[in-house]
């Protein structure tokens, strides 16, 4: 995005600013100008720290929630741009501002030592207008000295912890002309930030639906709202016959426990034994009805334990759920014969619609933090469903600022420092190829290649130094959350995963180099991939049971996947895997790194329908075990029934959605990675499956996938864009008329039997 950032010109309210104990509310902020002739163009840009609502002459003009962006202020400051020109009149003009904590005092992120940041301060703003006149006179307003400020009726916002707001405080009319500010106080100048100014191309915040609740509970004499789904956002409150001063306490969830709220699994102790975890507090005015939306916090819950209201007022028309989330399209689908699976799916993408503001999160309700992990096991299947591609771009920038001397990235970004030390390593800075490989792939976008070229080889010159006098990697964090059956005993060493990463990163750098043609780079990711791969094979498998080191689903799948047997040697290392698997009773028995290759390594060697069957069956530990007790979104666990309860929102186990348009699918889009009009169709006829259907929206336009079981055949129907090749490939039990398995790429109607020498036959175009 080529915009020229206007300079700036940073005010504040003054030096005193909310702390968990102490509140000080966000400032209101007002600039009166006069127009004196007909505008021709009118154009502001505006800069919050931190979050920010925009008003011109009493119109709310913000482009979405929780504006600007998400940054370490001393790497990006974020600027957005709006035209005003039809907003402007002549005679007096207001520019009114809402200006929330956001990031520049994350006050409630001290887990992650948010609450250290070195720009830590009150709020801030800078906005600059220009307007260019009919006759070409031009003016700039800015904010300065002569902007006035008096406290909102928000009390405290805060990120994680939630917004406090008391009508009674409002001030009517407080974004227009005519409003009377003789009594506010004129705003201060203060220092820029330190970080780089730009205008952000990440999508915005948006409101993805409403959704009301499906039932209202009585609880200890509060009342608990249920609203179907575990997802993200906030609930406005239309409340009635209120009275004046009267406080309404909303509390938010994702699960019941003993048919009670439980917020064990999201809170964190900031407050002694007291964790004002997204709670959301209005004290009402007392009029006839009021209604209140929180600005500047987002929470993740399915159920909102509501206290402070009479029994009269608790009516479904009481709250209503705003699921909010970045502004993604849709990209694909994926829908079967099989209700466990397009639950699965459903679930995977709400996951990553509730997990995405500005960025991939790990979860909404308890962190909110862009974990790199949680990002680059996703990329894939995110493609294929969403368009994160603008906004993975703009988080990307954030990575490489965040890298320090090093080279080294930390676990979550942003962070003021978390995360170098302990939360990353291999199978976490993974991101910083994974993004801009699969974002390649499926969106043909070489920007983020080249843009990721530089950071990539700095990063890569540090993975060199990480490893041992072996050649071995072994200091990040693992395979993560591993599923286990009760009593189940296993670990995948550390070395294992960390080293096959490293390989990993270092072959998709390679890619990208040669993508790039830059040669030299090139060379040396394959020197570096190449060198460990070596190691791997002499260190971490056994020569002659060729069991990768660790002897777990993880440590087969990954060697497997990722190519560390021989082209001899795989079918008796596959064998092995199937004994493990054969092991623990069919069930998977993976972290989240084993759970990303597992599935792919099954299908891949023609036991797809295993695959299936152990993601969709409904006993513990499965997805399909998720499904049967109610799950909405992916859990960051597979945890027993009355286990320990923690995130219920995640995204990072959200391949399988991938694994559905791979296999089922048989969406095998750009299958060598380096041309976005190539395309294979090659379907798993799964034996549990009678339907499946896959659409994906490609560069080129919409691809659509269908097969349909029939009495003694199966009908596959493909629609494919003109521009686009390959070739349509069969499982080996399955022919067309021609006793061929393949045959070129076009739209049609397949008739297909799984005999060899039956009919094939092809209709339509």
């Amino acid at each position: 995005m080529n915009v020229t950032v206007f300079p700036l010109h940073f005010i504040n309210a003054g030096s005193d600013y909310s702390t968990v104990e102490h509140h000080v509310p966000a400032p209101y902020f007002r600039r009166i100008f006069e127009v004196n002739d007909n505008v021709k163009c009118a154009k502001i840009q505006i800069c919050g720290l931190g979050f920010y609502e925009l008003h011109i002459n009493g119109t709310d003009i913000t482009k979405g929630f929780l504006a600007p962006y998400r940054s370490n202020h001393d790497h990006y400051v974020y600027v957005d741009e709006y035209d005003v020109s039809s907003q402007m009149k002549q005679g007096e003009n207001v520019i009114a501002v809402l200006l929330g904590n956001g990031m520049q005092n994350p006050s409630g992120g001290s887990i992650w030592n948010f609450d250290k940041a070195a720009w830590r301060s009150s709020p801030q703003v800078s906005f600059e207008l220009h307007l260019e006149y009919e006759d070409g006179e031009q003016e700039v307003i800015i904010s300065d000295e002569m902007t006035k400020t008096a406290a909102s009726p928000i009390l405290y916002d805060d990120l994680h912890l939630g917004e406090y707001y008391d009508a009674r405080k409002e001030l009517e009319g407080w974004d227009t002309v005519a409003y009377d500010d003789s009594c506010w106080e004129f705003a201060k100048s203060v220092t820029s930030p330190r970080g780089e100014a730009r205008i952000g191309e990440a999508e915005p915040l948006k409101v993805r639906q409403e959704i009301q609740p499906i039932s209202i509970t009585e609880c200890d004499g509060g009342y608990i709202y249920d609203f179907g789904v575990n997802t993200t956002g906030v609930c406005r409150l239309t409340i009635e016959d209120s009275t004046e001063g009267q406080k309404v306490l909303l509390q938010h969830c994702e699960v019941l426990v003993d048919e009670k709220p439980f917020f064990d699994g999201i809170r964190f102790n900031y407050m002694g034994n007291h964790d004002p975890f997204q709670e959301d507090i209005y004290y009402c005015s007392g009029k006839k009805e009021e209604s209140y939306t929180p600005h500047f916090t987002y929470h993740g819950f399915r159920y909102v334990y509501v206290t402070g209201i009479k029994p009269e007022q608790a009516k479904p028309s009481l709250l209503t759920y705003l699921e909010i989330c970045t502004d993604l399209k849709t990209a694909g689908s994926f829908t079967c014969s099989d209700e466990i699976a397009n639950r699965i799916q459903e679930a995977t993408v709400r996951s990553d619609y509730s997990n995405f503001h500005y960025f991939p999160t790990d979860c909404p309700q308890r962190e909110k933090n862009g974990w790199t992990a949680d990002a680059a096991l996703s990329a894939e299947q995110m493609l294929l469903n969403l368009t994160p591609e603008k906004s993975y771009r703009e988080w990307m920038r954030n990575i490489y600022k965040a890298m320090n001397e090093e080279g080294k990235i930390p676990g979550i970004i942003p962070t003021t420092g978390w995360g170098y030390d302990w939360g990353n390593g291999p199978a976490w800075d993974n991101v910083i190829v994974y993004i801009p490989y699969y974002t390649y792939k499926y969106r043909g976008d070489r920007t983020i290649l080249e843009e990721c070229a530089t950071p990539l080889m700095r990063y890569l010159t540090y993975l060199y130094t990480q490893l041992d006098e072996h050649n071995l990697a072994e200091y990040g964090l693992g395979d993560w959350c591993q599923a286990k059956k009760i009593g189940a005993d296993f670990d995948t060493p550390l070395v294992v995963t960390d080293t096959i990463m490293t390989i990993d990163i270092a072959r998709k750098a390679e890619f990208i180099y040669e993508v790039l043609g830059m040669q030299e780079q090139q060379a040396y990711a394959k020197a570096l991939a190449d060198k460990v791969t070596m190691a791997f094979r002499e260190h971490l498998i056994d020569k002659e049971s060729l069991i990768v080191k660790g002897d777990t689903q993880t440590a087969q799948a990954m060697a497997l996947y990722y190519g560390m047997f021989t082209e001899e040697e795989q079918p008796e290392a596959y064998a092995h895997l199937l004994k493990q698997i054969e092991r623990e009773d069919e069930h998977m028995a993976v972290g989240v790194l084993g759970g990303r290759v597992l599935f792919r390594v099954l299908a891949d060697n023609g036991q797809a329908d295993l695959a299936y069957h152990m993601i969709t069956r409904t006993d513990f530990p499965s997805y399909g075990n998720w499904i049967v007790r109610g799950a909405t979104t992916l859990w960051e666990t597979f945890f027993e029934e009355g286990g320990r309860i923690l995130s219920m929102n995640h995204h990072f186990w959200g391949d399988v959605s991938a694994w559905f348009y791979y296999y089922p699918g048989g969406l095998r889009y750009n299958p060598t990675g380096k041309d976005v009009k190539e395309l294979n169709i090659t379907p798993c006829f799964i034996k549990e499956l009678n339907e499946v259907n896959v659409t994906h929206l490609s560069p080129e336009g919409e691809i659509v996938v269908s097969w349909k079981r029939e009495k003694d055949y199966i009908q596959l129907l493909i629609t494919v864009p003109d521009t686009v090749h390959g070739a349509i490939r069969l499982p080996k039990q399955y022919k067309f008329e021609t006793e061929e398995s393949n045959c070129p790429l076009q739209s049609g109607v397949y008739i297909i039997r799984k005999e060899r020498g039956e009919y094939y036959e092809k209709t339509g175009n």
